[in-house]
């Protein structure tokens, strides 16, 4: 059982998650460390985790939609193909080792934050789109929706990246659709843990409730805001994340090497 004073601290990480997730991704960073210092088993830790991170991004794009920045219509082949990404990896996962994705994503999420510190002008316009259709859906809902269902850290990060390089939309729209794909991920992820009894209820939707909140915070701050805003938050929390990725990787060898261990 959680004391209703963590449940206060909780709320309030969620809502701090929410806020950061709805402008470039990486809430997850907050939240589930927060979930094991409580006490939270690893396998409950995540699957409490992506219970409230539904809220954050359910949030978000129910924002994004009403504003008409996202015509569900428009996008369904990409949410079905996202969905079913999310779910298979979500499967695969339970029965192969991840080992070798944690070794490699540091450098991924690193490359991201170095390609919108590196290029200031991307995304400041629509530009002509690139892939269409099944394509698009395969690489941005497909693929990423598999990685989100299979490891998770930086998703909405990379969606964003899928919609400016290959569809050619704005930064502040390209977040927008990522949120709604990032939604969708996150459900699919949801079930399978909801199916093997991961999820802690009573916790996950207090926070659920305080990423909620979180994200629609955030999300005005991307129409409103935009480009200057968005780009150094991908920026600084692809740096954070990729740090964080790395010392729980090696950190401990590192501390060893130091001596300081």
């Amino acid at each position: 059982m959680v004391s209703p004073l963590m449940l206060v601290v909780l709320f309030f990480a969620a809502l701090l998650a929410g806020f950061i997730d709805a402008l470039a991704g990486g809430g997850g960073l907050i939240t589930v460390p927060v979930l094991m210092a409580v006490g939270f088993s690893p396998a409950h830790a995540l699957a409490t985790n992506k219970l409230q991170a539904c809220g954050g991004s359910l949030s978000a794009s129910l924002y994004f939609i009403r504003q008409r920045v996202v015509n569900l219509k428009e996008q369904r082949l990409n949410i079905l193909m996202t969905f079913i990404g999310s779910m298979t990896g979500a499967l695969l996962v339970q029965h192969i080792q991840a080992s070798l994705l944690r070794q490699i994503l540091p450098l991924l999420i690193i490359g991201i934050g170095l390609y919108f510190l590196l290029m200031p002008r991307l995304g400041e316009e629509d530009r002509q789109r690139r892939l269409h259709g099944l394509p698009f859906a395969l690489v941005a809902g497909g693929c990423v929706g598999f990685y989100d269902g299979f490891f998770g850290p930086g998703a909405g990060s990379f969606y964003a990246l899928a919609f400016v390089t290959l569809c050619g939309y704005n930064l502040a729209k390209s977040t927008a659709h990522a949120k709604v794909l990032n939604a969708t991920s996150n459900l699919g992820g949801l079930l399978l843990f909801m199916l093997g009894g991961q999820v802690i209820w009573g916790t996950g939707l207090v926070m659920m409730a305080g990423q909620f909140c979180g994200a629609r915070m955030g999300s005005r701050l991307v129409l409103s805001k935009g480009q200057q805003l968005i780009r150094p938050m991908i920026v600084i929390v692809s740096a954070v994340m990729s740090a964080k990725l790395l010392f729980d990787s090696h950190g401990q060898q590192l501390l060893q090497w130091l001596g300081w261990i």
